[in-house]
């Protein structure tokens, strides 16, 4: 479904099995095969820049998983489709899509962006929704995240730790952007960080309801109660959107392919 090529030589490829090949480019050779993850397609695949060994993977069975692909081996996983998970993006999200929380694209943050304050990726929802989780804090060591998150590498998080806006008592360790934040009311197809202006500081995302959203995401990671992510631009393209990418330029460019045979190119504000 997707490939990806990490800075050590090597090519990430999803498939249909669930599984995903690691294959080294200079050696023309099957380095690892990823499996057991994921009970459904593998629809998304990146190497996480400032881990080289690392890789996160998405799929059709809602699960978010990260890899240390030198052991074959998971770090941890999200299950979206988990009924805490569930209840928790459910509320207050009155209009969002009822469709899985099929995991459809994943971003991963370049190293260092936003004064390298965060490291993160985004995760585009079938349920209409995108998630931003902080990596770091899920690849730290259980012991130094509390009592409430030890026990077990599979992340069933509390709902406290979503950052919605219904709990500002600690730092945030994921934020949730859904239908009542202005966001999506269909599947999000993909999602990609900003590569303009300041790099990193936008989350741009594009959906089955033909809309494209760019967001100030980083806000909803303040533990202050008046900071929250905003939903900056609102782009109606007219057709479901299929992929898109952003373009380091003086114009601000976002590329849109959806499904009509046409590119779009916009300009952000």
């Amino acid at each position: 479904m997707q490939i990806a090529v990490s800075s050590k030589g090597f090519l990430a490829a999803a498939d249909d099995s669930g599984d995903v090949k690691i294959v080294n480019i200079a050696q023309k050779c099957l380095y690892k095969r990823l499996r057991e993850a994921h009970t459904s397609i593998c629809s998304s695949v990146q190497f996480i820049p400032w881990r080289p060994w690392t890789a996160i993977t998405g799929g059709l069975d809602s699960k978010l998983a990260v890899w240390d692909f030198s052991k074959g081996r998971t770090l941890f996983s999200i299950d979206y489709g988990s009924p805490e998970l569930q209840n928790s993006s459910s509320s207050g999200s009155t209009g969002q899509c009822l469709n899985p929380a099929f995991v459809h694209s994943v971003a991963v943050s370049e190293e260092g962006i936003l004064g390298g304050l965060y490291k993160v990726c985004a995760v585009a929802r079938g349920d209409g929704a995108v998630d931003v989780v902080d990596l770091e804090y899920e690849l730290a060591p259980a012991k130094s995240k509390g009592p409430s998150r030890a026990g077990g590498s599979t992340m069933s998080s509390k709902i406290t730790d979503l950052g919605d806006g219904s709990n500002n008592q600690c730092q945030r360790r994921r934020i949730h952007l859904d239908y009542s934040m202005g966001g999506h009311t269909a599947a999000v197809s993909c999602v990609a960080f900003s590569a303009f202006r300041e790099k990193g500081k936008f989350l741009v995302s594009g959906g089955n309801d033909a809309s494209l959203k760019v967001w100030d995401w980083s806000k909803g990671f303040s533990p202050e109660t008046s900071s929250n992510s905003e939903l900056v631009l609102d782009i109606d393209v007219k057709k479901k959107v299929n992929w898109l990418c952003t373009a380091p330029t003086d114009s601000d460019n976002l590329i849109v392919c959806d499904t009509s045979k046409v590119v779009k190119v916009y300009n952000f504000p």
